[in-house]
């Protein structure tokens, strides 16, 4: 490997998936062996081999079916862990194998090991390892709080009995990013043989720094970075592949490595990841996240449509994505709204955008997030409720429940006077028409009466359709709403404007089925 390369080393099928709650089946994991070998993961840590005969099984299966990336698995440091860790791994075109052993004082109690009977153990594993494999890979388990001199006298002893990999976990978090550089730095200064193996760093985020972290040890030497996908992993996780990767890519300017990562890959892993393992990506996560690359913000908005440099340091397609996000919410302006008019293809007038986008306001006030049919039916509801109405809604209220019969009050604007009545009937929206008929007295004849949600969740809109029949004479009304009876009343008024709209255009005691919809327009 060159001197700028970094190995990506992904243990998301083992360190991954001893999150609690996050195991694989077998098919499920060499689904994800298959995505990270042709995602081009330099060294794949497939699992840990004698945990149980399905984990075996795994890695074992992994490792023939391996092209591009080495096959590593975990042993505990003993001859048994390490025999099992071989026979699984040996059938890959590349293969290592991984043992580790806590060095720091509190895991050196977990065995009851003084320091010269641990190195001493260090020394026969290592070496036990090395003849089977001529790859190994050791770790003291709790590095960053093991005794400096201690620290540099095992890992001395595991250069020797022939350890290519030096790996140095922050296995509790706890590690500063200028404390990872510097125990890099010091170590590949003052271990014999350091400059003859690779250092890599096994960073955990228990304090949230575990990718600044990794970078760090990067910077302080270290040639090897242990992650996973979506960051997944015991407690808070570890280093996430997608953040490093991208990280390094991004920022080449001051972090002059590469990785032979196809970055474009990445989104497609990370959501299978998330759906095996059960864990949902944060819609903030970096780089992988629902909104990484989405901009609701009517400022950040206005600035990506002018140039999308000013919000973004990545492109979206970098990782997979087929472009940026403008979601529409409350925080949207005017900008965001006809960008996405036109990309659904309405052409609107100055005046028409005014009025569709107060409807908007309104709306993203009472939702989290405005989708594409929201838009849609807000432009249908636009065209339909017009301001020289003799109808219109001015409020309404409805109670409802198992208690008795709904009743519903509303308050009219008719032919500019306000006027209002209350009703009972059978469910909010019978009561809700009944008043309104109280209101404006009329012998049309529900003919239709259709609710369909717009979009989906319990804050979605519905789009509710009225057709009513008088005379003959048949006007259909629309509305979209959040409030189900809300939408109902207004498209039933929307009706009876039409029908109102019908005779006035026909005149008194003319035919009004001889005016066709067009000329409602």
């Amino acid at each position: 490997m060159s001197d700028n390369q970094v190995l990506i080393f992904d243990t998301t099928l083992r360190d991954g998936e001893q999150s609690p709650g996050a195991t694989m089946t077998h098919d499920e994991k060499l689904e994800i062996a298959s995505m990270l070998d042709d995602m081009g993961v330099d060294i794949i840590e497939a699992g840990f081999p004698i945990a149980s005969e399905g984990d075996f099984a795994a890695v074992s299966e992994i490792a023939k079916n391996s092209v591009n990336s080495r096959i590593c698995g975990l042993a505990r440091a003993n001859f048994a862990d390490i025999d099992r860790c071989w026979e699984a791994v040996k059938h890959a075109k590349q293969n290592r194998i991984h043992t580790f052993i806590g060095t720091s004082p509190l895991h050196r109690a977990i065995p009851n090991l003084t320091m010269d009977e641990m190195a001493d153990k260090i020394h026969q594993t290592v070496t036990h390892a090395r003849n089977l494999c001529d790859n190994v890979q050791w770790s003291p388990m709790d590095a960053t709080r093991t005794e400096w001199d201690y620290l540099c006298r095992v890992i001395e002893i595991a250069i020797k009995a022939g350890a290519s990999t030096i790996n140095i976990p922050d296995t509790v978090g706890y590690t500063a990013p200028a404390e990872s550089a510097d125990l890099i730095k010091r170590l590949i200064d003052t271990v014999p043989g350091a400059d003859e193996v690779i250092f890599a760093t096994h960073c955990h985020n228990d304090l949230g720094m575990a990718t600044a972290n990794s970078l760090a040890a990067v910077a302080g030497g270290a040639r090897q970075i242990e992650c996973t996908i979506n960051g997944l992993g015991e407690r808070a996780g570890n280093t996430a592949l997608e953040e490093v990767v991208m990280a390094l890519k991004t920022r080449h300017d001051i972090m002059p490595w590469t990785t032979g990562i196809d970055t474009t890959k990445i989104m497609a892993i990370s959501r299978r990841v998330s759906t095996v393992s059960g864990f949902l990506v944060q819609p903030n996560k970096a780089i992988v996240g629902k909104n990484a690359f989405a901009h609701e913000s009517g400022i950040h908005q206005d600035g990506m449509l002018k140039n999308r440099e000013n919000f973004e340091i990545m492109r979206p397609e970098d990782v997979g994505l087929s472009g940026t996000s403008l979601p529409l919410g409350k925080h949207s302006g005017r900008a965001a709204l006809r960008d996405k008019l036109d990309q659904l293809g309405f052409e609107v007038g100055d005046n028409q955008l005014k009025d569709i986008f107060v409807r908007f306001k309104e709306l993203a006030d009472r939702k989290k997030e405005v989708f594409d049919d929201d838009i849609i039916a807000l432009v249908r509801a636009d065209s339909g409720e017009d301001e020289d109405d003799r109808l219109q809604l001015v409020s309404m209220k409805v109670v409802c429940g198992t208690g008795g019969p709904a009743e519903s009050t509303i308050e009219m604007e008719v032919d500019g006077k306000d006027v209002s009545a209350t009703a009972e009937g059978d469910g909010p929206v019978d009561a809700s028409f009944k008043a309104i008929r109280e209101i404006h007295p009329n012998a049309a004849r529900l003919q239709l009466y259709q609710v369909s949600a717009v979009t989906e969740g319990t804050d979605a809109q519905a789009t509710v359709s009225v057709r009513l029949e008088e005379d003959g004479v048949i006007a259909t009304g629309q509305s979209a709403n959040t409030d189900t009876v809300v939408a109902s009343a207004k498209a039933y008024i929307h009706a009876l404007n039409r029908l109102l709209v019908r005779r006035d255009k026909v005149g008194e005691g003319a035919d009004a089925k001889e005016v066709s919809y067009k000329d409602l327009a």
